[in-house]
C-alpha cells in the first residue's frame, strides 16, 4: 500500500503556472508577478494583481506629463503600460516608462512584438515581482545592469516604501540613492521632485 501511495504521488502532475503571471524573464529565469501564489490557490484572480496602486499611478502620471512636455512627439516615443523590451534570448524585461528616440525605434519597427532596441531612459516604480529567490537589491541591481549593458542611457527606479530614487547611468561608477524630496536630473536642465509634486497635490504618504 505504501509503495502504491508513493507511485501515485510521483505521477501527480506539476501545475503549470500561466504565462500571464510571468512579469519578465532574465537569463531564462521567469520572475512572477507579486501575488501570483494567491492566484494559484484561487484566493485572487489574475486581474486582482495586475494593476498599479493609486500612488504608483499618480507618480507615472507626473513623470509622463513632464516627459511629454520636454520630449517632442515627432522625435520620441514615451511608452508605458508595462512596455516590453527584448534584450536577447531569455531576457524579456518590462518597464513602467521607456523613452525611445524615434530614429532608434522607427515606425517600421512598431508591431506586435517587444521593442528590441534600447530606450534612452527607463523608469521603474517599485518592484512588481514576487521575490522568492532573491533580495530586492539583488534583483534591482541585476535588472539595472541588464538595461545599461543593453544600451539604456539612464535608469531611474522610484521606491514608494522607502521614499527613495535610485539613479543608474551607463558611464557612472555606481548608482546614486536619493531621497525623493530632492531634485532628480533626467538630463541637464530637466529635473523632477516626487515629494514636492505629491505635497503640491495634497497627497500625504505615510
Amino acid at each position: 500500500m505504501e509503495a502504491a501511495a508513493v507511485a501515485t504521488e510521483k505521477k501527480r502532475p506539476v501545475r503549470k503556472i500561466p504565462e500571464a503571471l510571468v512579469y519578465e524573464t532574465i537569463e531564462g529565469q521567469p520572475y512572477y508577478r507579486k501575488g501570483y501564489k494567491s492566484v494559484l490557490n484561487r484566493t485572487k484572480k489574475i486581474e486582482d494583481i495586475m494593476g498599479a496602486s493609486t500612488l504608483q499611478s499618480v507618480i507615472i502620471f507626473y513623470l509622463q506629463r513632464l516627459l511629454f512636455d520636454n520630449y517632442p512627439e515627432d522625435a520620441y516615443w514615451i511608452l508605458t503600460n508595462e512596455a516590453g523590451l527584448h534584450i536577447s534570448k531569455g531576457n524579456n524585461l518590462a518597464g513602467d516608462i521607456f523613452v525611445f528616440e524615434t530614429q532608434t525605434l522607427p515606425p517600421g519597427k512598431i508591431g506586435k512584438f517587444y521593442a528590441d532596441v534600447p530606450p534612452l531612459f527607463a523608469f521603474e516604480i517599485d518592484i512588481k515581482i514576487d521575490l522568492e529567490k532573491a533580495s530586492d537589491f539583488r534583483y534591482m541591481n541585476h535588472k539595472i545592469r541588464k538595461l545599461l549593458d543593453f544600451g539604456v542611457k539612464k535608469v531611474v527606479w522610484i521606491l514608494t516604501e522607502t521614499k527613495q530614487v535610485i539613479i543608474a547611468e551607463r558611464n557612472a561608477r555606481a548608482s546614486q540613492f536619493m531621497d525623493w524630496n530632492q531634485d532628480v536630473e533626467i538630463r541637464p536642465g530637466l529635473t523632477f521632485n516626487i515629494g514636492q509634486y505629491l505635497e503640491k497635490r495634497g497627497i500625504v504618504v505615510e
